[in-house]
């Protein structure tokens, strides 16, 4: 029986590399160096839904170190097209907020629309598939990690197979045993910051893990790309914490509303009771004014009678 071959390993990485932050993200699968791993993940999210497998993919926004050293708004998504012309956005959302379900369905829209050129008809139109990796949970209470989203009926008749909206949720992913490719992409998304490279788990001893990983080494050994690295996350936290001072601004706005509204509707029926017990008074006052007036007319009575009875003696 001959030896096992042996793999040669990876140098400790320096630094914690987390590849949910952009950057890291977009090198990993946008770059043309590691074009194989978008063909690989694009199959491992998608392979059950597509008609055949993706074989080539151009991509046609790829990842320029540059751009994110100086521009911290720089674009972050992947889009890329491949040899069936079936077009694919992929797109890291590490902070959930309210808009975040339209404007995915927007993205997908535009992906889907911008295919058309002029004098092209809709029969030219091919599927468009969006893949988010959400760093938060943005359907709570739903217990799945993945969710796909197709032009379906209620009775799960397709109307067109022209693509969907996939949703990953990486930190759901609670499953110790990897069974899947896309199981597998989901956990090294959830957990890869962590991951020793001198000494990756089982289920990260795949070659197109080990390529992820030397991406992530990248980052962590050389000075230029961790400065890149370093620099979003500090603006992503500067996000996180604008975010957060709005979410406290606006619950503090939201509580002083419903104070403000309390305060109206307790003086409101305050109100509304001060002008019951009024019209309450004014009832009885109303009642005695009755009463004294059917009093008079008695006596007045009581009065003409005697004075007939004194006429007739």
């Amino acid at each position: 029986m001959s030896p096992s071959p042996i793999r040669p390993k990876l140098p400790l990485m320096r630094h914690a590399i987390d590849p949910k932050i952009d950057c890291v993200f977009k090198a990993l699968l946008g770059s043309e160096e590691n074009r194989n791993l978008l063909i690989h993940f694009l199959n491992a999210i998608l392979g059950a839904d597509l008609v055949r497998p993706v074989t080539q993919v151009q991509i046609l926004n790829p990842y320029n170190e540059r751009e994110f050293l100086t521009d911290k708004l720089s674009i972050v998504d992947i889009k890329a097209r491949d040899d069936q012309a079936r077009r694919y956005q992929i797109e890291i959302q590490l902070l959930t907020h309210a808009d975040l379900l339209p404007r995915i369905l927007y993205t997908w829209n535009d992906l889907y629309n911008h295919q058309l050129e002029s004098g092209q008809d809709y029969g030219t139109l091919k599927p468009a598939y969006a893949i988010w990796i959400l760093g938060e949970n943005l359907l709570v209470g739903d217990p799945y990690y993945t969710h796909r989203y197709r032009l379906r009926d209620e009775r799960g008749q397709c109307l067109l197979n022209h693509g969907g909206i996939y949703l990953l949720e990486p930190s759901k992913f609670a499953t110790e045993q990897v069974a899947t490719e896309e199981q597998r992409w989901l956990k090294f998304f959830k957990e890869g910051e962590h991951l020793d490279a001198d000494q990756l788990p089982r289920w990260m001893q795949t070659a197109e893990m080990r390529q992820a990983m030397n991406t992530l080494k990248a980052f962590s050994d050389k000075e230029r790309a961790y400065d890149t690295y370093q620099a979003r996350q500090d603006f992503l936290r500067q996000q996180r914490s604008i975010q957060r001072e709005q979410r406290s601004l606006q619950q503090a706005l939201e509580a002083e509303r419903a104070a403000r509204e309390a305060e109206r509707q307790a003086k409101e029926a305050e109100r509304q009771a001060k002008e019951a017990a009024l019209q309450e008074k004014e009832a009885a006052l109303q009642a005695k004014e009755v009463e004294y007036q059917a009093k008079e007319a008695a006596l007045a009575e009581v009065e003409r009678l005697s004075a007939l009875l004194k006429a007739k003696e």
